[in-house]
C-alpha cells in the first residue's frame, strides 16, 4: 500500500454530540467510509443535505481491493467532483485478451466507438478513490456544507423506529447515542448493520477460492486485461492479470475449493505460484495478499423502513466482471437524489421504494452475469469442462463462439426498463437512450453532454422548442437546448435522435432518462415529472 495512506485520514476527535444530554438527531447518517458510503455523503452534501459518516476505522482501506472502475461510475464521480483526478491517476484500458493454455484465442474492445469523455475502464487502487472522496469532503466543508466523517466511531446497536433510527456508538472515549432521520448502511459484505437488524442474504456461495496478489514490479506487459484458462503455470485453473499505477500489478489465481486459506496466504506459498507465472528471473515485491470465495447473494429488500442498504452490504458478486464497487456507486447515485427530495418535502417517502425496485434489478443482473461467469470459469462437472474447452478452442478461429466465452462479463450500467418512474416511450428512437437508460455521452462543441446533466431534473431538447424553466409539483426543471445543426458532431443525432428530426428528453438527477417524446407537450411532460418523482 502507498505509504502516504498508512496515517489516519479522518482521525478520531471528540464531538459535541458525545456530551449532549440526550442523543442529537441528524438528517442522514451513513455507516461506512468505503467508496459507496463516502460517495453517498458527497452526493447528499452537494444537494444541501446535512450528513454524518461513521466509520470504525480512521483511514482508507489497505490493499488494492476494488481496482477496475467502469465508464458509468467514472461519469458519476465526475458529478461528485472526483472523476478527473481518478482518470489522471488511473491506468486507462479498453482492450481485453483471453488465453487458453498458452494461446491467445481472441481479444475484445469495450469501447469501440469515439465520442465519450471517459474510457471503458481505469485501473486504480481503491484507497486512491477513498482518499479522493475524503479530500472532496474537506473541500465541501470549506464551502460550508454540513458534512463530516467521524473516525473510530463504531455502531454497536441500532433501534429502527417508524420516524427515525437510534444508534449506540462506541468510541475511544466511551459510548454515546445518536439519532438519524435516515440511515444508509454502506458497511461492506459483512455488514454489522445487517447483523444488528437480524437481516441476511439469499443466494449462492460457489465452491472455489481465488488468491489475490498485488505485486510491485517492473514489467512490460501492455495495459490490457489478460485472462487465462488452464495456463501452464496454474494447470486446471484460471488466472487474471491487470496493471495498476505505481508499478503495482493485480494477479488473481484460482486455487480450488478444499484449501487451507491461511496457509495459502503465506509468502512462502504465494511467491512460488507467482514465479511460476511471471518467471524465476522476474523481481517483485508482495504488497497485499488476500483470498476470496465466489459469492452471488443479495438481501431480499434494500430498504427497511428508514434504514437503506447500498453496495456490498446489500449485495455480493464475484470479483470477475468488476461489479462490486461499480454497482455500489450506482446504488448511491440512484438513492441520493430521491432521499434529498423526500427530505426537502418535494417527494413522498414512497419514492424510495423505486430505489428498491431499480437497484434490486441491477443486483439481479449482476448476480446473473456473475453466476454465469463463475460457472464458465469453474466448471462443476467433466462434461461442463469439455464443453467449455471446446468453446475456447473454437473461439480462436470462429467469431460465432466468442460471445460464449465468459471470463467475467464486465460491468455495464443497468437499464431500468419497467421502472415505476418511467413514462411510456413516445419516440421511436435509439434503444440506448430509451426511458430507464443512463444517458449515453456525446461530444458537443463546448465539451461533452454529460457535463451538462446531473444533480437536477433537466429537459433536454434537440431541435425542439420548449420553456426554459418548468415548475411542477415543487420541482424545477431547467431546459438544455441543443441543435444538431449548431453541433458539428454526429454522435448526438445517432445516440438521441436516430431517424427523428427532433426529440425532447426528461432527464433525472442521476442522468437516467425518465421520458422522451418527438416534441414538447406541456401536459405530458408535466405528467412525466410527477411520475418521475413518485407523485403519480
Amino acid at each position: 500500500m502507498n505509504k502516504i495512506f498508512e496515517e489516519p485520514m479522518y482521525p478520531y476527535s471528540r464531538h459535541a454530540d458525545q456530551d449532549a444530554a440526550r442523543p442529537v438527531r441528524h438528517k442522514v447518517v451513513v455507516i461506512g467510509a468505503g467508496p459507496v458510503g463516502l460517495a453517498a455523503a458527497v452526493d447528499l452534501a452537494q444537494q444541501g443535505v446535512a450528513v454524518v459518516v461513521l466509520d470504525d476505522n480512521d483511514r482508507v482501506s489497505t490493499g488494492s481491493r476494488a481496482i477496475c472502475f467502469a465508464k458509468r461510475p467514472l461519469e458519476i464521480l465526475d458529478r461528485l467532483g472526483c472523476g478527473q483526478p481518478m482518470v489522471d491517476k488511473g491506468v486507462q484500458w479498453n482492450v481485453g485478451k483471453v488465453f487458453f493454455d498458452e494461446r491467445q484465442v481472441y481479444e475484445f474492445n469495450l469501447l469501440p466507438e469515439d465520442g465519450h469523455k471517459r474510457p471503458a475502464f481505469i485501473n486504480l487502487q481503491q484507497y486512491y478513490l477513498e482518499a479522493q472522496l475524503v479530500e472532496r469532503i474537506r473541500e465541501l466543508q470549506q464551502q460550508g456544507a454540513q458534512i463530516e466523517i467521524r473516525g473510530r466511531n463504531k455502531v454497536t446497536a441500532i433501534d429502527a423506529q417508524p420516524d427515525h433510527v437510534a444508534l449506540e456508538i462506541d468510541t475511544p472515549d466511551g459510548p454515546y447515542g445518536l439519532e438519524a432521520d435516515w440511515l444508509i448502511a454502506c458497511d461492506g459484505a459483512s455488514s454489522p448493520t445487517r447483523r444488528l437488524l437480524g437481516l441476511d442474504f439469499v443466494g449462492r456461495v460457489f465452491e472455489d477460492n481465488f488468491l489475490i496478489a498485488d505485486v510491485v514490479m517492473e514489467a512490460d506487459f501492455p495495459t490490457e486485461r489478460w485472462f487465462w484458462f488452464d495456463p501452464p503455470f496454474n494447470r486446471g485453473q484460471s488466472a487474471l492479470l491487470h496493471k495498476q499505477p505505481d508499478g503495482v500489478w493485480r494477479i488473481d489465481l484460482q486455487l480450488g475449493w478444499d484449501i487451507d486459506k491461511e496457509r495459502e496466504k503465506r509468502p512462502e506459498n504465494v511467491i512460488p505460484r507467482l514465479k511460476a507465472m511471471l518467471g524465476e528471473e522476474v523481481e517483485f515485491q508482495l504488497e497485499w495478499v488476500s483470498i476470496y470465495t465466489f459469492q452471488c447473494r443479495r438481501m431480499e429488500k434494500f430498504r427497511h423502513g428508514r434504514v437503506i442498504f447500498a453496495g456490498d452490504s446489500a449485495h455480493q458478486v464475484s470479483p470477475f466482471g468488476a461489479r462490486g464497487a461499480n454497482s455500489g456507486l450506482q446504488d448511491s447515485d440512484n438513492l441520493c437524489w430521491k432521499l434529498a427530495l423526500v427530505l426537502d418535502g418535494k417527494a413522498p417517502e414512497s419514492l424510495l421504494d423505486s430505489y428498491d425496485a431499480e437497484r434490486i434489478q441491477g443486483a439481479d443482473e449482476n448476480i446473473l452475469n456473475s453466476s454465469r461467469s463463475t460457472d464458465f470459469i469453474t466448471p462443476k462437472s467433466e462434461m461442463s469442462r469439455i464443453l467449455r474447452d471446446a468453446v475456447l478452442d473454437l473461439s480462436e478461429h470462429h467469431p460465432f463462439a466468442r460471445p460464449l466465452v465468459n471470463s467475467g462479463r464486465l460491468s455495464v450500467p443497468c437499464i431500468h426498463d419497467g421502472s415505476p418512474l418511467n413514462s411510456a416511450d413516445a419516440l421511436d428512437g435509439p434503444a440506448r437512450s430509451r426511458p430507464g437508460a443512463p444517458c449515453p455521452d456525446a461530444p458537443l462543441d463546448d465539451g461533452f453532454l454529460l457535463d451538462h446533466l446531473g444533480g437536477e431534473f433537466i429537459l433536454l431538447t434537440i431541435n425542439a422548442d420548449a420553456p426554459d424553466l418548468i415548475q411542477e409539483a415543487g420541482i424545477s426543471v431547467r431546459r438544455l437546448a441543443l441543435s444538431t445543426q449548431a453541433n458539428t458532431h454526429s454522435a448526438l443525432k445517432e445516440r438521441y435522435l436516430g431517424d427523428n428530426a427532433s426529440a425532447v428528453y426528461l432527464i433525472r438527477p442521476d442522468q437516467h432518462v425518465a421520458a422522451r417524446r418527438p416534441s414538447y407537450d406541456d401536459n405530458l411532460i408535466r405528467q412525466a415529472i410527477r411520475r418521475a418523482t413518485g407523485k403519480e
